[in-house]
């Protein structure tokens, strides 16, 4: 019983598994186990490990911050993920002059960018303009509710006629001052609330 035990945590070594399958049967008639190999040899066989594939989600992500390190845009481009799905906030000094909608030069490069991202995504995507809470009032905006709409029309209408963005997954919204992301007590503060968001709806 000592030899049959030795040799089968011999057999157990080797990675041959029809060798170890014929020892045991084998050694069948000795355990009075005859005709069982076949089920102990299985015990032994690792399940086959499929290929690694990282999640559209992640592959999102992967791909913005990519962008944001490569064109060093840390302090203008913020990435966040919560229950609704990923954010990509756009900061307004990257996009908008100060109190306008009408998109810059640098602003159009920005969303080419993204929309090489995110154009095929078969998501909805949300886009929401957003200011500070200090109260604007001019011949082309009579309140922060309006300047808010109009940038996220805007870059809408960029990203659709631009950027061939499917007009069917878009969705715009202004929320003004009332969806900070942080306070509206100082000039930094402020300064990253006057914003417009890109959200990939989770499916």
């Amino acid at each position: 019983m000592l030899l049959g035990l030795f040799i089968i945590l011999y057999a157990a070594s080797n990675i041959d598994v029809l060798k170890y399958e014929k020892m045991i049967n084998a050694m069948g008639s000795v355990f009075g186990s005859e005709g069982a190999g076949a089920n102990q040899v299985m015990s032994f066989q690792k399940e086959p490990t499929g290929s690694f594939e990282i999640s559209p989600y992640d592959k999102i992500k992967q791909d913005v911050n990519n962008l944001i390190a490569e064109n060093e845009y840390e302090g203008n481009l913020r990435l966040e993920e919560n229950e609704r799905g990923i954010t990509i906030h756009i900061l307004e000094d990257i996009i908008f002059p100060s109190g306008s909608a009408e998109l810059n030069n640098g602003s159009k490069i920005v969303l080419s960018k993204l929309a090489a991202i995110i154009a095929s995504l078969p998501n909805d995507i949300r886009i929401e303009g957003h200011t500070d809470n200090i109260p604007i009032s001019s011949s082309t905006f009579k309140s922060n509710w309006h300047l808010s709409v109009a940038r996220a029309l805007n870059t809408a209408y960029f990203l659709i006629d631009s950027e061939k963005l499917s007009p069917d997954k878009v969705s715009i919204v202004g929320y003004s001052e009332y969806r900070p992301i942080e306070t509206n007590d100082t000039r930094e503060g402020r300064a990253s609330n006057r914003r417009v968001d890109l959200v990939i709806i989770k499916q």
